[in-house]
């Protein structure tokens, strides 16, 4: 099965937590901290495998955690980092954020690696919070959470040239004469239900790879037919070949066929028709074929070939001429998606929403600060409502209407108010 569009759930490992601990030692009877730090989650990170050519992983396994870094130790000893989480795509994978839709990564080259969610940095343990003024000091901090979000994968194959044609134009006959695919072959429409690559070798060994793009058909920019699955394929490659039923067997004009098959590329993504181009005259062991033809020179001679994929006719023609054209393009004129560049904002510290009479705290920050805060001990709440006073946030709460005995939320704990 081929697929090419997947939803996945990633997150990166949770920090460990730092502890509250004390040197321990004979003759020293009121030792120092002595509390480790927790040790950082682990990423989850993207590589792209050219052994991989479909997302059909992602069919059955939807949800990929890094591990937590573990908690820390006494004497000082500091937790172990989460190993990595690695998650193989193939080349030529779209990474976006499933919300936002914002490109986080385009997976063109075998081996690329890119970071997709952070795991969070480990809690601080008690030894950290040591100062001139409080030298024993009985506060830790919880792992920071790891980064999660649902994102949304994309397969845009990576080809050399790309075959693009009408249902039954013989696209798929030409791969498995020039190539070892060996995709179904059959007399009706859509028989070609999934691209299929090949790789082409020409009499001077050198190769390119082809990709049989299943038919297009009018209407295939709007969804029509199976359109909108498989036009981003053509995205990618260099070089497309336009097969066309030049017998006109299946009862269109062959001229008609390459202009809709134009003008359908167009509707797509305009600069495809800026792509080097060569018209492939399929079927020219029909008779009728050579009258046929004769109104796709009058204006296109230079760029085609007459073939039968069915006879070999013109096939080394038409790779030869196929591989110079490629030789003639830019190695590096793969297709990238334009990165998303982020700038700078302030960040807003937190947000208060009344509801159902409950003020409800919201924001990065803030949650951030009460999920690494150690609410089992009194020091660690008090440094919490230092900061969150420092932040503002009870003068916002009081511009709010705020009165004594009204109930506070931040992330599922609650509090009631008081001066």
């Amino acid at each position: 099965m081929f697929v090419d569009q997947a939803r996945v759930y990633v997150k990166g490992g949770d920090g460990g937590n730092g502890i509250v601990a004390f040197r321990r030692e004979k003759y020293v009877p009121m030792g120092g901290p002595a509390g480790g730090d927790g040790g950082r989650g682990g990423n989850v990170i993207f590589k792209a495998d050219e052994g991989l050519r479909t997302l059909m992983d992602f069919k059955y396994k939807r949800h990929f955690k890094a591990p937590r870094g573990a908690h820390g130790l006494g004497k000082n000893m500091h937790g172990a980092s989460g190993e990595d989480m690695i998650v193989k795509v193939p080349p030529g994978t779209i990474i976006r954020d499933d919300d936002t839709g914002e490109l986080i990564a385009d997976m063109v080259e075998a081996g690329q690696e890119v970071i997709v969610t952070k795991g969070g940095r480990g809690g601080r343990g008690n030894s950290r919070f040591a100062s001139a003024r409080n030298k024993a000091p009985s506060i830790s901090e919880n792992g920071e959470p790891g980064e999660e979000r649902w994102i949304r994968l994309e397969l845009k194959l990576l080809a050399d040239v790309g075959l693009v044609g009408f249902p039954n134009a013989g696209k798929s006959t030409l791969i498995s004469r020039i190539s070892a695919a060996r995709p179904k072959i059959a007399d009706y429409p859509f028989t070609t239900l999934i691209p299929n690559l090949g790789v082409v070798l020409t009499k001077d060994r050198e190769s390119f790879v082809v990709a049989d793009i299943p038919g297009l058909i009018e209407g295939a920019h709007k969804g029509t037919g199976l359109g909108h699955n498989f036009l981003r394929h053509i995205e990618r490659t260099k070089v497309l070949l336009f097969v066309l039923d030049a017998a006109e067997t299946e009862g269109r004009d062959v001229l008609s066929d390459y202009n809709v098959l134009r003008q359908e590329l167009e509707q797509h993504d305009v600069s495809l028709l800026q792509r080097p181009f060569l018209i492939v005259a399929n079927k020219m062991d029909i008779p009728e074929a050579k009258e046929n033809i004769i109104k796709l020179y009058e204006k296109w001679a230079d760029k085609i070939c007459c073939i039968s994929a069915a006879t070999g006719q013109g096939l080394d023609n038409l790779v030869e001429k196929t591989n110079i054209l490629i030789k003639s393009i830019p190695e590096d004129s793969i297709v990238k998606e334009e990165p998303v560049i982020r700038k700078y904002e302030s960040e807003v510290p937190f947000e208060i929403n009344i509801i159902d009479g409950i003020y409800q705290v919201s924001g990065k920050r803030i949650e951030k600060l009460f999920a690494m805060t150690n609410f089992n001990t009194d020091e660690g709440l008090q440094r919490f409502q230092r900061i969150i006073t420092k932040m503002g946030l009870e003068e916002v709460l009081k511009e709010k209407g705020i009165t004594p005995g009204d109930t506070v939320k931040i992330g599922d704990m609650e509090f009631e108010y008081s001066e």
